[in-house]
């Protein structure tokens, strides 16, 4: 494995960063890629590849997020790389957004990681009523 640091003239495309580094950039991608709305949408994405969803369908299989969220967290994903976007030039216009081969890379361990939250949620639910009980006013 092959680590740099990321601000240094050293690192030279296609080498792994280095997430100790406060100047890496893989910080900045593991905040925009561990959202739950992130998360979210890859789900509701993969589930659908190789597919395309419009917004309105997109916003519907994700509960819970607002218009703004969706067109930030989509705007984001595309912006990576991880999200195809095509309009098709109607009145108004269709938009539809489906994975790329990059997003859909990014499904099993989002898998992974919902599915370990998902399984552990009631125990840390118990732990943080436990701290709330012992923790004084």
């Amino acid at each position: 494995m092959t680590t740099s640091r990321s601000g240094g003239p050293d690192q030279r495309r296609g080498e792994r960063g280095d997430l100790l580094d406060p100047l890496c950039p893989t910080r900045r991608l593991l905040d925009r890629i561990g959202t739950k709305w992130t998360s979210m949408v890859v789900k509701v994405l993969a589930e659908h590849a190789p597919g395309e969803l419009r917004f309105a369908e997109l916003r519907r299989l994700a509960p819970g997020i607002s218009q703004k969220m969706l067109s930030v967290t989509l705007q984001s994903l595309a912006r990576d790389g991880l999200v195809a976007r095509r309009v098709e030039p109607t009145v108004p216009p269709a938009v539809h957004y489906r994975l790329t081969a990059l997003g859909l890379s990014l499904e099993e361990p989002l898998a992974a990681l919902r599915g370990w939250a998902e399984t552990h949620m009631p125990e840390i639910d118990r732990n943080n009523q436990l701290a709330g009980e012992s923790s004084p006013a």
